[in-house]
């Protein structure tokens, strides 16, 4: 059985199963668009389990706060704080699937 959610219903799911404050507004939406694409592209239906998404996926303001908080050793070669995010998220891209959306990151958990 399947059923046709918008961005809204994503939302409301995420709420009801207290997992509100794991995402920005702003995160929700853009996991919301690349979960749909995903789907689109692969043809599996994907079941909202808000708790599940919430597991496989997380969200930071940066890359660089990503790396820090994920412990990875990852040495910058670059003073520069936009270079290093720049290399942070090459590094996330290398590993993982990286959703950038403004103000913020969401990571497919590794």
């Amino acid at each position: 059985m399947k059923k046709t959610i918008s961005v809204y219903d994503f939302e409301r799911a995420f709420v009801d199963a207290g997992r509100e404050k794991s995402f920005t507004y702003e995160g929700l939406h853009s996991l919301f668009d690349y979960l749909e694409e995903m789907e689109d592209g692969g043809g599996n239906e994907i079941e909202l389990d808000p708790v599940a998404i919430d597991c496989d996926f997380c969200e930071y303001e940066s890359a660089v706060a990503c790396i820090n908080d994920l412990g990875c050793d990852l040495e910058y070669e670059s003073e520069d704080e936009e270079d290093r995010e720049e290399e942070a998220l090459e590094y996330l891209r290398d590993n993982t699937s990286v959703l950038e959306f403004v103000g913020g990151i969401i990571i497919q958990n590794f």
